[in-house]
């Protein structure tokens, strides 16, 4: 039997003995835009759209005490960077801009891991959309920027 997705959960390393805990998680569903994204000669002309499911891991106490939005993760920043990033790219794989938006989550905002859900309605006709769910981590980041920075030059 083939094995599903991988089923994560953010952790944090605490305690003496390093037992896990799982994070708290901020979320923003179903952030709608366009984007250039595919393979066949009329994606790469017209713009197409995209929904996007964001979580990120995140410690939420030191928020829920203060009631201030210093001391927790602006959701509304994170949409507004990711929809300038989306709607100004083209790719050619919903894997590429998935991978690119969690990398650019966990560069620009400093969490510790992301899970991105990215479809795209109507692509294969009798499906109401397909499309990738990706998680990634700091250790991924690290990678990534290691790959591209050769590419970079």
């Amino acid at each position: 039997m083939a094995a599903g997705p991988r089923l994560s959960k953010p952790l944090m390393r605490g305690g003496a003995k390093g037992v896990y805990r799982v994070m708290d998680k901020i979320f923003v569903h179903a952030l709608k835009t366009e984007a250039i994204v595919g393979i066949f000669d009329w994606e790469r002309q017209v713009k197409q759209t995209v929904i996007i499911d964001i979580e990120i891991s995140a410690d939420v106490r030191k928020a829920a005490l203060s009631d201030s939005i210093d001391d927790t993760i602006n959701y509304k920043r994170i949409a507004k960077g990711v929809l300038t990033f989306v709607e100004g790219s083209k790719f050619h794989l919903v894997e590429t801009l998935a991978e690119h938006i969690a990398m650019l989550i966990l560069e620009d905002f400093g969490v510790a891991w992301v899970s991105i859900s990215l479809s795209k309605p109507g692509a294969v006709r009798s499906s109401r959309d397909v499309g990738v769910m990706i998680e990634r981590d700091r250790n991924d980041l690290e990678a990534w920027q290691a790959r591209t920075a050769g590419t970079q030059k």
